[in-house]
């Protein structure tokens, strides 16, 4: 799917690369983090802070180009699609090595993949259209559908839960040995010290022109380590003094500061993303969907908004889940039901629903700051609301774990960038956390991902948001944008929303 032409010239989430005729080789970066990862596994989790780490170790067989087209990776090509559109057939690059110095072939993209549909939140999405994955040839793979499925090669491209290539005999569950095909191998992990990143010499970068996630992938560092910082403050000041080459996630009143800084300067995405509460809908007290919308219905987007951002230069109001820049935009289901901010009214609404006084476990982080601030605001309009609220305040490494178990939480606080493909939003896979699993869900869903055609696509998707907002499985709270920082030294770094260091170098 296309984004709209005003949103790439305006936005350029991933720009073209700023890449110098001769940019210098050698030497290793500093890129401070939001904390240390749950895995280092990126077929078992969503956490973006994984994601960010492991696309440097390991690949998918597509990506995304800087305009959010699908661009193959180790596919060699876009795949070739049947008439009927249930059969897909893959083609792959030849001289692909893994780090431990063996060959890529179909052997191992065919276990990758099935490992995928087994364990990974968007696989088990795929898994029920699948019929088989067949190596058809040393350098071919078929997947064979059940029906049409649109979104199987965006879905593929997503290094969020993301379908890595891995050796055939690699597979253990969990994993146990971290061999990729990346431009980057794993050296070292010191947990909560930090991940060190490697030249892989073996690498054999894409012949085409650096685009996005795409194309040539360049290794000019030596080694890359990833640093846990989980204090927003304590990044803010690193940036200002360039203690770190590279510093994600800081608050976006930190902006003029880190301008200010001749060491660091601030790299802005605009828009980022999206704030989002998730509901617990399979235990507790929000299985009651009456429950879920008498919270929504006392809470003020609008001050949560303000409480996590400051300035209107960070963010915007709005329900629709894509904001109007994008062909996915829509305002199906939100009228009434947005940023109502009506605590009386809730309280009625949630007595009627049988409230009876139950704990709210909402979980959030303080290492992504504007959540905490969001959770703070949102306890007090749910007091006034008459609600008992549980604000858990956790790493963000434990968030990720406790939201698997269905008996831990209510509400789970995270965010989300706005993904070219709506089909990769977590919350519409019935595995994801929040479990969201309805009549409504299934035939919104599935209309929406079976239809090929792109138009009919757009109108389906107005369909998916009608259910979300009449089942509630999550709230979006508005549109944001995000601010990271990278030293004045540092070349060939564009905004992204999961920043990356291949084509990255040092200026001597």
């Amino acid at each position: 799917m296309k984004l709209k032409l005003a949103f790439l010239l305006a936005t350029a989430l991933i720009a073209a690369p700023h890449l110098s005729v001769a940019q210098e080789k050698g030497g290793v970066i500093n890129v401070a983090t939001i904390g240390e990862p749950p895995t280092l596994d990126p077929m078992v989790s969503t956490a973006d802070l994984v994601g960010i780490v492991t696309q440097h170790i390991f690949e998918t067989l597509y990506t995304f180009d800087k305009g959010w087209k699908v661009t193959p990776l180790l596919a060699d090509s876009l795949p070739q699609i049947s008439a009927d559109g249930k059969t897909y057939t893959i083609k792959l690059r030849t001289g692909i090595k893994f780090h431990d110095g063996s060959d890529m072939t179909s052997d191992d993209v065919v276990a990758s993949l099935n490992r995928w549909l087994k364990l990974a939140s968007r696989g088990k999405q795929v898994a029920g259209f699948i019929d088989k994955i067949e190596a058809a040839d040393p350098a071919t793979v078929t997947i064979s559908l059940k029906q049409p499925y649109a979104p199987l090669v965006s879905l593929l491209a997503f290094n969020n839960s993301a379908a890595i290539i891995i050796p055939s005999e690699k597979q253990d569950e969990p994993m146990k040995e971290f061999i990729g095909t990346g431009p980057y191998m794993l050296k070292e992990r010191k947990a909560d010290q930090y991940i060190q990143l490697a030249r892989f010499t073996g690498y054999k970068p894409r012949s085409e022109e650096s685009s996005g996630y795409g194309g040539a992938r360049h290794q000019y560092l030596d080694e890359i380590r990833f640093v846990p910082v989980p204090d927003p403050n304590t990044r803010v000041e690193a940036a200002v003094s360039g203690q770190y080459d590279y510093v994600d996630s800081l608050p976006v009143e930190s902006f003029d500061k880190v301008k200010a800084s001749t060491a660091s300067q601030p790299v802005l995405l605009k828009p980022f993303g999206f704030p989002v509460f998730v509901f617990n809908t399979a235990e507790g007290v929000t299985k009651n969907v009456a429950i879920r919308k008498a919270i929504r219905q006392a809470l003020s987007m609008e001050d949560m908004m303000a409480a996590a951002f400051g300035s209107k230069d960070f963010y915007a109001l709005d329900g629709n889940i894509y904001p109007s820049n994008f062909i996915w935009s829509t305002d199906a289901g939100v009228e009434g039901a947005y940023n109502v901010a009506d605590p009386e009214a809730a309280a009625t609404s949630a007595k009627a629903a049988g409230y009876k006084g139950e704990p709210i476990r909402i979980l959030t982080s303080r290492q992504y700051e504007f959540h905490y601030k969001m959770a703070q605001v949102a306890a007090e309009y749910l007091k006034l609301a008459g609600f008992t609220v549980d604000l858990q305040v956790v790493d963000w490494a434990t968030l990720t774990q406790r939201r698997t178990d269905k008996g831990l939480w209510d509400i789970y606080i995270s965010h989300s960038p706005f993904l070219p493909e709506p089909a990769l939003i977590g919350s519409l896979s019935t595995s994801s956390p929040g479990w969201w699993d309805t009549p409504a869900r299934k035939a919104s869903v599935d209309a929406f991902t079976s239809e090929v055609d792109p138009d009919k696509r757009v109108a389906l998707w107005a369909n998916v948001q009608k259910a979300m907002y009449d089942d509630v499985p999550l709230m979006k709270i508005g549109d944001f944008n995000a601010v990271a920082a990278k030293s004045t030294k540092l070349e060939g770094v564009d905004p992204a929303p999961w920043p990356y260091f291949w084509n990255a170098s040092i200026k001597k």
